[in-house]
């Protein structure tokens, strides 16, 4: 194997054309670490909010980005024995400098699930960081159960789709938002009321719910806050919420703020749902991966339905 690779290098903050596809050194694995292959890197928003400097402190420049990865294990490191060099494996990676938008990455052993057999690599590398932020706001931060009322904003993108299904199979009534090019498809994955937010306020059209998971931020997290019962629970997962514990507390309503943390274990129960056909992840479209500043533009429109992915 060579020692050199392509991958995606930033080395300052700003907009996509901060992201420079180049030539790098193949990065070693150390212990309780694989060297992956990657086949699919997934786009999120978060890529986004990262590369633009909105959190200067999380990031170590220069690195590479993405969260996302799915590929082949190369390598195995000290100490890892859940797997073998050929693996077919996927997960979410922290904040580092190695991420996923490159041919070969290295990630922690932990981190990582062997990917679902019904899935070819490219597009399990969607499905890690929104299965899990998604999960984590409805089964871990609100408990939805049968009989609850969920409501989604932006409930076609990579996250919203992802917990329209999980909210379903727990049993809830769910309520999405988005424009109305994609009920159909929401529809298909669960949905039992759609709202096309670009014609209609929501406050209007839903009554009210025992949980909003708030996928836009903004003045979104305040009007949402009209339309919780009692005791209810808003989640937000921008990095702008737009309120706060304090201004849901003073309704007698709750806050919160949901973060994906990286889980192979929690990643085996995504397999579990993908392999037995009760949960699918959209892709919208693959990019080679020197396309990376592209498909950064395509996410910042806000109009993006699933996912997106880099293939090296």
């Amino acid at each position: 194997m060579s020692a050199r690779m392509h991958a995606i290098v930033q080395s300052a903050f700003g907009g996509p054309e901060m992201l420079t596809y180049t030539e790098t050194e193949v990065p070693e694995p150390g212990p309780g670490e694989v060297l992956l292959r990657v086949a699919g890197a997934g786009v999120n928003p978060g890529d986004t909010v990262l590369r633009s400097g909105r959190v200067p402190e999380l990031v170590p420049l220069p690195w590479t980005p993405g969260n996302d990865v799915a590929g082949v294990v190369e390598r195995v490191g000290a100490g890892v024995t859940r797997f073998v060099p050929g693996d077919r494996v996927y997960g979410m990676l922290a904040v580092g400098r190695h991420g996923a938008y490159a041919e070969f990455t290295a990630a922690p052993a932990e981190a990582l699930a062997l990917a679902p057999r019904n899935l070819d690599l490219a597009h399990a590398g969607a499905v890690p960081l929104v299965a899990v932020t998604a999960w984590q706001a409805l089964a871990v931060l609100a408990r939805v159960r049968s009989g609850d009322r969920v409501l989604i904003h932006a409930a076609a993108g990579g996250v919203g789709h992802v917990a329209v299904q999980l909210a379903k199979e727990f049993g809830a009534h769910v309520t999405g938002t988005a424009r109305a090019a994609n009920h159909d498809l929401l529809r298909g994955l669960g949905a039992d009321e759609l709202i096309d937010h670009t014609t209609t306020d929501f406050r209007t059209a839903v009554a009210p719910v025992d949980v909003v998971l708030d996928l836009v931020g903004g003045d979104y997290g305040p009007r949402s806050l009209d339309v919780l019962r009692p005791g209810g629970l808003l989640i937000g997962a921008s990095i702008d919420p737009g309120t706060d514990e304090a201004r849901a507390a003073a309704r007698g309503l709750r806050y919160t703020w949901v973060t994906a943390e990286p889980s192979g274990e929690l990643l085996e129960r995504i397999t579990e749902r993908i392999e037995a056909g009760r949960l699918r992840v959209s892709v919208q479209h693959t990019r080679p991966l020197a396309e990376a500043a592209a498909a950064h533009r395509t996410i910042e429109e806000r109009r993006t339905t699933g996912k997106i992915v880099l293939v090296p």
